[in-house]
């Protein structure tokens, strides 16, 4: 009875009455209808009934539902086969094991495609693409070339590039739908791993079970399980990021508000002890590479902590953290391209050094866009979405930066 006279005294206070639902939900619904018969002239309270008892009736919804389904069920099916044939092939050491990404992202993209009714210069752009890549990429020697090492490296970023062109579908010019994509990204990677971890357990319990039994089907059930349920598992975590689960929609910005701040905290201690110890990215090449791979590191927490902001244009200190995030990624890239360098005028031009020299270059200049960005919002001279563009509008110059090094590299560096 208390709930219900406080419901009754605030029909006229929407802000008290949403303050004690989100204090107490199941207590609010139960006494809600009572108030509500006593008071259905009331606009406020009509609006709190359809809220509380809202459900969807719209007809065709059910079925539109079953086709998305259907269509996820069957590529599904379809990225699982073509991973397996695809390994099949590359364990007998016929095509590259990067082909494997062919038998996944295709299959991805013809869900976007499908769910997003993209154009038809949007379809036959990818589906060329596509073609191209597969038919360039098995053109090329199985030979561990530093220029062929580069196109296996480089090749899944300039497919994934693609792959935000079948997500964006016709829309691919405008920043919010860049930013989409980039959240499904973060998302996606969030609940395929989830769903990895599961699909783990069950492979080991599955497997232990069969010992039991004196069975080893480890063979097996890698070949014909794991590869075919990873890739599978890759279109059902794509389709489950769209329907826009309420799960994922409270985990991503969690994930990225609690990752920001240890990142930044270990990066530092880590930072010190490198300076503490004297290593040298200057002279030494596996310390020049893990110094990359921080870079890289960071550059992703980063751009992960700026999509799950959302419009709120309220400062938080998350926001400030990441400018901190900015500035040590920009330390870290300037340290790393003066090695980088100094290595090419000490050692010479190869095709590893220039493509790394190159993405560095790149990852510089979008920091210091990020950075100007993050710090003209902080000081309330532009919005959130400033920061924003600085990520979306560059995504376009990795998938370039990364088209060159698949395509033009091999044939500089024969």
């Amino acid at each position: 009875m208390e709930i219900s006279h406080f419901i009754t005294s605030n029909m006229a206070n929407p802000h008290e009455l949403e303050r004690m639902f989100r204090k107490d939900p199941e207590s609010f619904k139960k006494s809600f209808s009572s108030v509500w018969e006593q008071n259905p002239d009331s606009q406020v309270l009509a609006v709190w009934h359809e809220r509380l008892n809202f459900k969807e009736t719209k007809a065709g919804k059910t079925s539109i539902l079953q086709k998305d389904f259907v269509s996820m069920g069957i590529l599904a099916v379809l990225a699982g086969l073509g991973s397996r044939i695809l390994f099949q092939f590359a364990e007998q050491q016929t095509i590259a094991p990067v082909n494997l990404v062919f038998g996944i992202l295709p299959f991805i993209a013809a869900f976007f495609v499908y769910n997003n009714r993209a154009g038809k210069h949007v379809l036959y752009t990818l589906v060329s693409l596509f073609l191209v890549s597969a038919f360039y990429l098995n053109m090329l020697p199985l030979e561990q070339k530093d220029s062929i090492i580069l196109v296996y490296l480089h090749l899944p970023v300039f497919l994934w590039v693609l792959l935000g062109l079948a997500f964006t579908g016709n829309d691919y010019g405008r920043g919010s739908t860049r930013l989409a994509y980039l959240k499904f990204n973060g998302e996606f990677c969030i609940l395929y791993a989830c769903m990895a971890i599961s699909g783990a357990l069950l492979t080991g319990l599955t497997m232990q079970l069969f010992r039991f039994v004196g069975m080893d089907i480890s063979e097996f059930y890698f070949q014909n399980v794991v590869v075919f349920g990873a890739a599978a598992l890759a279109v059902v975590a794509a389709y489950l990021v769209s329907r826009n689960l309420k799960l994922y929609k409270n985990i991503a910005p969690y994930i990225a508000r609690i990752f920001s701040p240890l990142v930044l905290v270990t990066l530092l201690v880590y930072l010190g002890t490198v300076i503490w110890v004297g290593k040298n990215p200057f002279l030494d090449r596996d310390f020049l590479l893990s110094f990359n791979g921080i870079l890289l590191s960071v550059l992703a927490v980063t751009i992960f902590s700026i999509t799950e902001s959302g419009t709120d244009e309220r400062k938080s200190i998350s926001d400030y953290i990441n400018l901190a995030l900015i500035i040590l990624a920009l330390v870290i890239d300037s340290v790393a391209l003066s090695a980088i360098v100094f290595r090419l005028s000490s050692y010479g031009i190869t095709p590893n050094r220039l493509a790394v020299l190159g993405i560095n270059i790149f990852i510089w200049a979008n920091l210091i866009w990020i950075m100007l960005a993050y710090s003209q919002y902080l000081r309330n001279r532009t919005g959130l979405s400033s920061v924003q563009d600085a990520v979306t509008k560059y995504l376009p110059i990795y998938g370039l930066w990364a088209a060159i090094v698949t395509f033009i590299f091999p044939l500089i560096f024969d």
